[in-house]
């Protein structure tokens, strides 16, 4: 018997796919964006490839988050921008 986890509840967002877009054109490691987004690896290889919001362009560098290894989630991250 095969058991799975539950789902995250974690769904890409258009902001996500320009900060995904950003973070790989800056040479960013995919396993690293995935585990600042909490997400699979797989979905950053989606926005990558233009399966998800293909017409979202990259975020500019300034708004993108420090370089990973992540060890806070984006949330952490999105928290202490806002203040």
């Amino acid at each position: 018997m095969t058991l799975r986890a539950r789902p995250s509840g974690l769904t890409v967002t258009e902001r996500d796919a320009a900060l995904i877009r950003g973070m790989i054109k800056r040479g960013d490691r995919h396993h690293d964006i995935a585990a600042f987004f909490g997400f699979n690896p797989a979905r950053v290889a989606e926005v990558k490839d233009g399966k998800l919001f293909p017409e979202v362009p990259p975020a500019s560098p300034d708004d993108l988050p420090p370089k990973g290894p992540y060890l806070t989630p984006k949330a952490t991250w999105m928290e202490n921008r806002l203040t």
